[in-house]
This record gives structure tokens, sequence and C-alpha cells, in this order.
């Protein structure tokens, strides 16, 4: 038995040659070179760089070059853009390509070669992924963190999984204009008109034109101000107005609403439900928290929460995680089931590398970079919370300015759009003057044209005006809403 297992050890070769199929892809070849309208059966998913053979690269990029200027690809039209001088065993590439054409017999079978040339890329590509995490784990230097390693090799599968290739590239200006017309189509059908995901909240919908693919959104504001309140609201209000739409493919996109990922650094997972169960039934969350609630009442908090139950609002209560971490478990969610919206409160509570502890205004630098580099990976919108500073405090006029973000610089700078929240009956309240007086007659009358009001001050934005929206407050019920059309503050927008 050892003496038959030594021989076929002995008879295995020592390396294992990459997946490929050469004949597959002389086969489709050769169709493109005898029907032309073989390449448009693949042209949308097979590019280039997924054929094996670098002269069968070459073949395919010409031909298709050819084919989409009107051009007639056969061997004998193409034989003048391939190297001459170049040769295939005993034959020329001219010969080459003529014999790829002459053993053509049908067109029948295109998309299936197609396929398995693509499929076969996709396999080469996972075997140098895997190739990559072994070498480095093995000639990893001192200082390098296994995390490091895991959160690469993630990003570099989630982008593999997402797109057939692992590499970045141009992106021709025709390409592009194709999605902004798709973009176009789907805003035209989508609910309210909106190019962007819709908020929930008209006003805001009004002056963002909802909330854009890729962009980076900060909303702002002093403590006590109502920001986690508001991206509460806004996150709950795209999860349950999800609708899904099948594509072409077998997938599916949102049509309305959508999926949306909240990381709450700060409040765990059950305050952030109890308050959107709160704005929803209408029930105080003070009076949640104390159990101080009425038979009648309990009622409305079960039946409300068995509607929200399908929402799709996904919750990660992490605290300090940080931005690698944060985008593996969104590439993660947005591969298993689906992403359109991420949340994140707050900026301040998030970690950088070890290369920036020490330095907080690097450290922000790196996670609002990094956010924006997601953003636009995950073709998603962002809308992260911040802090302010307390310079707003110092001020008469307590209505915050871009000055006032706290380690500003990165963030007004990577920010696409750049939110304050801000309610002026917060400072009312603890200015009230001696009761009786004239003064204390003047705070009453601004205290009450204040009272359940608030401002969203839109300080930047890239594709629209600036200003600021009017809401309505319910502190009661955490709850921001549309003004009633008569008591709206007036605007102001540049």
């Amino acid at each position: 038995m050892a003496e038959a297992a030594r021989k076929f050890e002995e008879e295995q070769p020592l390396y294992r040659e990459a997946p490929a199929n050469i004949e597959a892809e002389q086969a489709l070849l050769g169709a493109i070179l005898v029907n032309n309208d073989a390449y448009y059966i693949v042209h949308d998913f097979l590019k280039p760089e997924h054929f094996f053979e670098p002269i069968h690269r070459e073949i395919f990029s010409k031909a298709g070059t050819m084919i989409r200027m009107g051009k007639v690809a056969t061997p004998i039209t193409l034989k003048t853009f391939l190297p001459a001088n170049d040769r295939v065993g005993d034959m020329t590439m001219a010969q080459y390509v003529a014999r790829l054409a002459s053993e053509a017999t049908t067109i029948i079978n295109t998309a299936d070669y197609g396929r398995a040339i693509y499929d076969l890329a996709i396999r080469r590509s996972l075997i140098s992924i895997g190739e990559e995490m072994v070498n480095v784990a093995f000639d990893a230097p001192v200082d390098a963190e296994p995390r490091k390693q895991i959160e690469e090799a993630e990003r570099a599968l989630y982008q593999l999984a997402e797109t057939g290739r692992y590499d970045g590239g141009f992106q021709s200006f025709g390409d592009a204009m194709a999605q902004a017309i798709e973009m176009a189509g789907a805003a035209k059908d989508r609910d309210g008109g909106l190019s962007g995901i819709s908020t929930g909240i008209r006003e805001m919908d009004k002056r963002l034109g909802g909330l854009q693919p890729s962009d980076l959104i900060i909303l702002a504001g002093r403590p006590a101000m109502g920001k986690t309140s508001l991206v509460t609201n806004i996150a709950f209000n795209i999860a349950s107005a999800y609708e899904p739409a099948e594509q072409a493919d077998g997938s599916h996109k949102a049509k309305n609403g959508g999926v949306v990922a909240f990381f709450s650094l700060e409040m765990s997972a059950e305050q952030l439900a109890t308050r959107i169960i709160s704005e929803q039934s209408e029930v105080s969350s003070s009076k949640i928290r104390r159990g101080n609630i009425t038979d009648a009442e309990y009622s409305k908090l079960v039946a409300c929460t068995e509607m929200m139950q399908k929402a799709p609002l996904y919750i990660d209560q992490t605290g300090g995680i940080s931005i690698a971490q944060l985008a593996a478990r969104a590439r993660r969610l947005k591969r298993q089931r689906g992403l359109d919206v991420m949340v994140i409160d707050y900026v301040q509570l998030m970690q950088g590398s070890a290369k920036t502890s020490g330095n907080r205004v690097q450290e922000i630098t790196e996670i609002t970079t990094g956010l924006k580099a997601l953003a636009k990976e995950l073709e998603v919108p962002i809308l992260a919370l911040s802090q302010l500073s307390r310079q707003v405090e110092s001020r008469d006029d307590k209505r915050p300015q871009l000055s006032d973000l706290r380690e500003s610089g990165s963030i007004e700078q990577d920010a696409d759009v750049v939110m304050f929240v801000y309610r002026d009956e917060y400072y009312l309240q603890s200015k009230e003057p001696k009761p009786g007086t004239d003064d204390h007659m003047k705070w009453q009358q601004e205290m009450n044209e204040a009272r359940g009001k608030a401002e969203v001050i839109i300080a930047k934005q890239r594709h629209g005006p600036t200003g600021t929206v009017p809401l309505a407050f319910q502190a009661e019920f955490t709850r921001f809403s549309d003004l009633a059309e008569e008591s709206h503050l007036p605007e102001r927008f540049e």
C-alpha cells in the first residue's frame, strides 16, 4: 500500500495549470469573425482580459473595436491591425485568424462559449486572490495586523463578486452618459420624481433631490438638537418604503425606499428601536422606558412592532468601530441582503488605523476620506452624524456654520452635503426672564413661535442650493416632519 501511494505521488505534476478553455476561446472568436452579430451576444459581460490566451485578447479587442465603429471584422480586414511578425506555432497571425474563421460552423453556442470563458476568468481571479492571501500571510512584516489582511481579501472578493474583476480602470464618457440617462429614467418612475432616495420628509427631498448614490452626507448639531432623532426618522422612512424591482438578470434593486444599514456607535440597538417605536406608535419613549403605559398603549405598541418588523433596517451597535471594519461589514451586507443607504451615528466615535492613532485630526481625515471612498465603491449614500465644537455656544446667534465642525477641515472637504440641525426652542428655554416682566412677555412670545419647530441648515451641497429647511419637531416622540404650510419659516436659499 505504501509503495502504491509513493508511486502515485511521484506521478503527480509539480504544479497545476490555471483553469482555461482555449478551444472555447477559439470557437467564440471564429463565430464572431464569421458573423459579427455574435459579438453583440457577449459584449455586455465579456471583456478582452477575460481571455486566457494573450493572442485571443488582442483579436477580441481589435474585432470589437471595428464592430462598434460599424466596420466589418473578418480575417482580411483584421489582418492590418494585428502584429504581422507574431507567430502561433508554425502559423503567422494572419493564417491563425483565417483558421479560426474557417473552423467556425455556427453562432448558436456563442453565449455558452462566452459564459464559459467568463466563468473561468473569475476562477483564475479567485486563485490570484487566494495566492496573494497565502503569500502575504507567509511574508507579513512584524507590524502587519492579520485583521488588515482579512479586510483587504474581503474587499477584493466583494469587488470580484460585484464587477467580475478587481482592478480599476477608466470608464468611457458614453458609458457614464448611459448611466446618467438610466438614473433620470429611474427618477421619472420613482415616487416623488426624485433622482435619489426619498428621506420621507418632503421639504428635505425638495432641496436635496433625495439622498444621492455615492454621496457622503454629513449631518451635524450640538447635543440635544435632535440629530440622532432626525437620522433615525429618515432611516425608518426609507426602510418602510422599500419596494424591490426585479432586474433583467434576476437580481433586485430598490424601486422606492431601500435597505438601510444603521451603524449605531453611541446607542444600543434596543435604544434605537425604542425611539423608532415611539415615533411610529406616538407613545412617549420615556413612558416606554419606565413601563408607565396603559393597556391600550401597549396594544398599540405590539400592533406597531408587528407592522415594522418587515422593514429592511439592519443595526450594528459595535462601539468604536474602525473604518476598515465598517467597510467590510457594509460590503458583506450588500452582498447578502442588499444595501441602499448607510447611516453612521457618529463620526467622532469611529477609529482610524494604528498609523493615525494619537493625532485626532489625521484620524478624522482618514475616516471621512474612507467613508467617501466607500460611498463611491458601494454606490450608496452615506449619512453620517458629526459633532460641533463648543464655539457655537459663545455666539449670540447659535445657528451653526461650517467652521463649527469639530476637526472640520476634512469633514467639510470630503462631504458632498453638509447639514446642521438647529432648534431655537432649546436655547430659549434656558433664557427665561423673571415672570411678570416685559422681558418675560417678549420671551413667551418668542417661545410660542419657536415651540415645536426646527431648522435643517444646508450649508454645503455640490448638486444644488444651500439654505434652510423648516421642519416640525415633536420632542415627546422624537419625530421630525414637514411643517404645516401656513407655519413655514421663511426660506433662505442661495
